[in-house]
């Protein structure tokens, strides 16, 4: 009997030491630790970039602008840019003379508002960034979690004034902060993404639920099980 317990005893420290051991193997050989939950999480479009490739490329960062230095839509549209997609490409003076004569961004950067737009050193901030255009926006109020795809919509051809700011405030956070507002009953009824999911323009928004309700599972997958922080932000 003593010798059968002893045997027990040590085939569980065996067991044990193993266990510990191949969890700390394969903690060695994980994956590195995904990025944080609230690193990743894109609100609204005055978080995203715009990303300018002709007449040169170039870079407009949304989030430093409205964000950071609390920019509202209306100090630059429309009277530097018109809200639409393409709109300074197509005006053919969308060139760095025009910005150095105070048009575009040079109404800023100008050296004393802001950086100005001639300095060598400066031309990074705008051209050659590794930035990338976000595709996605994780909603997790009223409900969690709902996504939607920007670069999706922006590809059919819809511009900023396409939603925004009409259906949409473009402020981050906007349409969450009136829960009572933002529902499924108010889409029904041909507001936020309703306008357009209608069952005329697209899928109806009483339909095909999954494709853009992911719930806590999905949210959860997104974020490698780090959403919390993020949840409560936004």
């Amino acid at each position: 009997m003593k010798m059968a317990l002893k045997l027990a005893a040590v085939l569980g420290v065996a067991i044990v030491a193993g266990g510990f051991v191949l969890d700390r193997a394969a903690q060695a050989t994980a994956e590195p630790e995904k990025q944080p939950a609230e690193d990743k999480v894109l609100h609204a479009y005055g978080d995203t970039l715009i990303l300018k490739k002709e007449p040169v490329g170039g870079m407009f960062s949304h989030k430093s602008h409205v964000i950071e230095y609390e920019f509202s839509c209306d100090t630059c549209h429309p009277d530097l840019f018109e809200r639409k997609r393409g709109a300074a490409k197509a005006s053919g003076d969308y060139n760095h003379p025009s910005m150095e004569e105070g048009m575009y961004c040079g109404a800023c950067h100008d050296g004393d508002t802001a950086f100005d737009t001639v300095e060598e050193g400066n031309c990074i901030s705008c051209h050659g960034s590794d930035m990338v255009e976000p595709e996605t926006i994780v909603f997790v109020k009223p409900v969690k979690a709902v996504i939607f795809n920007h670069t999706e919509h922006t590809e059919m051809g819809f511009d900023c004034a396409s939603c925004h700011d009409e259906l949409f405030e473009m402020r981050v956070g906007a349409a969450e902060e009136k829960p009572e507002e933002f529902t499924m009953a108010a889409l029904y009824d041909g507001k936020y993404c309703g306008a357009c999911h209608n069952g005329d323009d697209a899928f109806a928004s009483d339909t095909l639920c999954t494709t853009c309700h992911i719930g806590v599972q999905g949210f959860e997958r997104i974020h490698g099980g780090e959403g919390k922080a993020a949840a409560e932000e936004h």
